[in-house]
């Protein structure tokens, strides 16, 4: 064989290893999923059960990115290093175009929740938020809708300051912790999460049961999974039908019933037209 053949040889066999192990190595790299406090992600075993699932439907690993705040799951997401995230309503409006809706749950058949105005349950007398001038009021995170864009809009269509309005506020930055603080009396009120305050009293009825419920907001798009703006669309599509699938699975539907779910759903822009409007209003947009 002639020198000038044996390098082409050479370059063809090199060329198709080279394609090949690139093929590999997008097949076998993880496919990140943010999860943000918004969850009741404190249930490890659930989360490891979901994590075995989605591998073996998308024949990759998948790794799980949990993180204590919203904000902390946005700046990943600003540097790469997410996939997919599930998402409040407020971070994937602050996102923009970074990224774009996968799927979003649905909840008692529907893809909505409601913020929650609650009270210790041995407070009788509070009716709205108005009612608690003066007192201690506990916010799930800065960046949540249920939990801190709801009450400061409530408290701004009344007429009131919301910087002004409660003795003192602090934030918990989850709403399972919110509704802990009102249960122990930490606080005296608190805007939660519907989704959370319905789950949580399933697992745990008792601590629930010290809290009462004063007022349910108006409907707002279910907390969304979202694709980082990267994510090529053959990633996008199995993902999203690998969600949509579990319904319909023996497996996945166990999964749905640990989370609360029915399934998940397409979800469009529209459905979080109250937050940005609201979100808005107050300046934070």
């Amino acid at each position: 064989m002639g020198l000038e053949r044996l390098l082409r040889l050479c370059l063809a066999v090199w060329v198709l290893t080279a394609s090949t192990i690139g093929m590999g190595a997008e097949w076998t790299r993880p496919i990140r999923v943010g999860m943000t406090p918004a969850f009741l992600h404190d249930q490890h075993a659930m989360l490891a059960e979901w994590k075995l699932y989605l591998q073996n439907e998308l024949k990759r690993p998948v790794v799980f990115v949990q993180r204590d705040s919203y904000q902390e799951t946005m700046d990943l997401i600003h540097k790469g290093k997410l996939d997919f995230a599930w998402l409040c309503d407020y971070p994937y409006i602050a996102l923009g175009r970074l990224v774009k809706i996968l799927a979003v749950a649905s909840y008692r058949q529907q893809p909505i929740y409601h913020s929650y105005l609650i009270v210790p349950s041995s407070d009788t007398h509070t009716r709205s938020i108005l009612d608690l001038k003066g007192k201690v009021f506990a916010y799930a995170a800065p960046q949540s809708n249920t939990g801190y864009v709801v009450p400061r809009y409530q408290l701004r269509k009344a007429g009131v300051d919301a910087n002004t309005f409660f003795r003192k506020t602090f934030f918990t930055w989850s709403h399972s912790k919110a509704i802990r603080a009102v249960a122990s009396g930490l606080a005296q009120g608190a805007a939660i999460d519907s989704y959370v305050w319905d789950s949580l009293q399933k697992v745990d009825p008792k601590l629930v049961a010290k809290t009462r419920i004063v007022w349910t907001s108006e409907p707002f798009g279910f907390p969304p999974i979202v694709a980082d703006h990267a994510v090529s669309k053959a990633d996008f599509q199995a993902f999203q039908n690998a969600l949509f699938r579990m319904k319909d699975d023996p497996a996945g539907r166990a999964l749905l019933d640990k989370l609360n779910l029915d399934g998940f759903v397409e979800g469009t822009p529209s459905l979080y037209k109250g937050v940005t409007d609201m979100m808005r209003e107050l300046g934070d947009l």
